[in-house]
C-alpha cells in the first residue's frame, strides 16, 4: 500500500458509522439498467431504508424516485454522494459535493482521484474511496451469509430453461 493509499483508507469503525449516519444518499450515475452495478447497489439500498436519490442527466426516473440531472438539482439535503463515474469526472462532482453541504464523497470500486479526495476533505467532508457502499453495508450489518452475498438474485445455480 502506496503512502497516498494509506492516507485515504478509511478504518472498520468509520465506514461503520458513515453507513449508519447517511441515511439519504445521491447516487451519480445511477442507471435505470437493472443489470448495472449501479442500479443493483442503490436497489440494495433502498430495501435497507436509506433514502436514493439518482442523478443522471439522462432519466426522468430511477428505481420509482425522481432523477436528477445534476447535484445541484436536488432539492433536499443530501448526506452522502455515491459516485458510478469515471475517475477522471470525480473533482467536478466533489466541486457540487462540497456546494450542496454533503458529508461524505463516497468514490465506488475503480473509482480513485485524490485530487478530489483532498479537495472534498479540506471543505470538511469525509472520503472513501474504491469502496462499493453495497458491499461494505452487507459486509458490517450483516447482508452477508454463510455462501456470500445474500441478494437472493444471483446464484451458482444454472437457469432452468423451461422449452415451449
Amino acid at each position: 500500500m502506496s503512502a497516498i493509499d494509506e492516507e485515504f483508507e478509511t478504518d472498520i469503525p468509520t465506514l461503520r458509522r458513515i453507513l449508519a449516519e447517511c441515511r439519504t444518499v445521491a447516487v451519480v450515475g445511477l442507471s435505470a439498467s437493472w443489470h448495472r452495478p449501479s442500479n443493483f447497489a442503490a436497489k440494495y439500498m433502498q430495501e435497507h431504508g436509506y433514502r436514493v436519490i439518482p442523478v443522471n442527466p439522462m432519466y426522468q426516473e430511477v428505481l420509482g424516485e425522481r432523477c436528477y440531472p445534476s447535484l445541484r438539482d436536488v432539492p433536499e439535503k443530501i448526506d452522502m454522494v455515491d459516485c458510478f463515474r469515471a475517475s477522471s469526472e470525480i473533482p467536478a462532482i466533489a466541486v457540487d459535493a462540497i456546494a450542496i453541504g454533503a458529508k461524505v464523497l463516497w468514490m465506488q470500486l475503480g473509482v480513485i482521484n485524490y485530487e478530489a479526495a483532498r479537495s472534498a476533505r479540506a471543505a470538511g467532508l469525509e472520503v472513501v474511496i474504491d469502496r462499493c457502499v453495497k458491499i461494505e453495508h452487507a459486509r458490517l450489518f450483516g447482508g452477508l451469509n454463510f455462501v456470500g452475498v445474500n441478494t437472493k438474485v444471483i446464484s451458482s445455480k444454472r437457469p432452468r430453461i423451461v422449452a415451449n
